[in-house]
Order: C-alpha cells, then structure tokens, then sequence
C-alpha cells in the first residue's frame, strides 16, 4: 500500500502559500490606490509639492464638507471655450457611468457661480493664478489619528475619461471604506 499522506501534506501546504501570497497581493495593490502625499500622482491632503502652499492645510469651503458626508465629490470648473471642450466631454461621460455614486458640481468659472473663486483658491494643484479647466475629486482616507480625512486631487489639464475614471473609483472606494470613521 502507496502512503500518499505527504503528497496530500504537500499539496496542502502549497494552497495555503499561495492563498497567503494572493492576499498579500490583494492588499499592497489596496494600498497602492490610496496613495497619500504630495506628489503629483497622490490624493493630497495638504497641498501638494508644486504649489506654493506646499505643506500647509488646505481650508475646504462648507459646501464641499457637506456633499462629502454622502458621497466623494467631482467639482468641475470650467469655461464654455473649445479649449475645455474634450475634458468637458470626459466629464459628462464620468457623470453619466457614476453619477448615482459621487455628487457632481459643474461650476462656470467666468465668474457667474460665487463657488468658482472658492473652487480655485482652494483646489489649483498649482497655485497662483488658476487655469481651466479645473477638474477635483474629494474623498476620505485613513488619517493618522484613527479617523478620517479629506484627501483631494486635481489637475488644471485635459486629462480625459481613463484618468479621471481611476480617481473617480478610488474616490469612491476611499469614502465607502472610510465615511465611518469621518468626524464631519
């Protein structure tokens, strides 16, 4: 009689250290998307390196805070110029695959809404003078205290659907994971 009792053992071990490593890599590809610092890929909880303001808090205006409390936020400020137009497009197809999942401001920034100014003096990646078009996601990530904190990233460029697509659902993800633990 063949004993195949370490056959099994073998092959026993083997699924588990595979499992192991799959959830590992399960975790640092989680970890990955929430990408917290200042460089010009992170979610930005402070301004980021290449504004003037780097390192220092940004103040959010009350209604961003608010819509954060439900959902995370796509604030899009922009003109009606042939320059915006393609990141005006991608905008509106976002809105339309996840607009039940983000609330969504779409704001002039000629000068017609009071929150354009709000919107570029918080929110310009760069600092200084703002450009359009001026497209910011919002979200929650861990903080540092066991709670919860705003975390942003925008970009003044025509980035397209892809781009603001991946942010859009890491927004999305941060906030599901993190809106618990959020002291508003």
């Amino acid at each position: 009689m063949v004993d195949i009792s370490h056959l099994v053992k073998n092959k026993l071990a083997a699924l588990v250290a595979v499992f192991v490593l799959a959830t590992g890599l399960v975790a640092a590809v989680s970890a990955a998307e929430c990408s917290v610092g200042s460089g010009p890929d992170d979610w930005w909880i402070l301004y980021p390196d290449q504004s003037p303001a780097s390192g220092s808090d940004v103040i959010h205006p009350d209604w961003v805070l608010d819509a954060l409390e439900d959902k995370p936020v796509l604030i899009y400020a922009h003109l009606g110029c042939s320059y915006c137009k393609p990141q005006t497009d991608a905008v509106n197809e976002i809105v339309d695959e996840y607009g039940d999942d983000i609330e969504f401001y779409d704001i002039s920034a000629d000068g017609s809404d009071e929150r354009s100014e709000e919107v570029l003096a918080a929110y310009d990646p760069n600092g200084g003078t703002s450009l359009v078009p001026l497209t910011v996601i919002l979200t929650l990530v861990p903080g540092d205290d066991g709670g919860a904190d705003v975390a942003w990233h925008s970009t003044e460029e025509v980035t397209g659907k892809e781009w603001i697509g991946e942010y859009i659902e890491e927004a999305i993800d941060n906030h599901e994971e993190n809106v618990g633990i959020w002291d508003a």
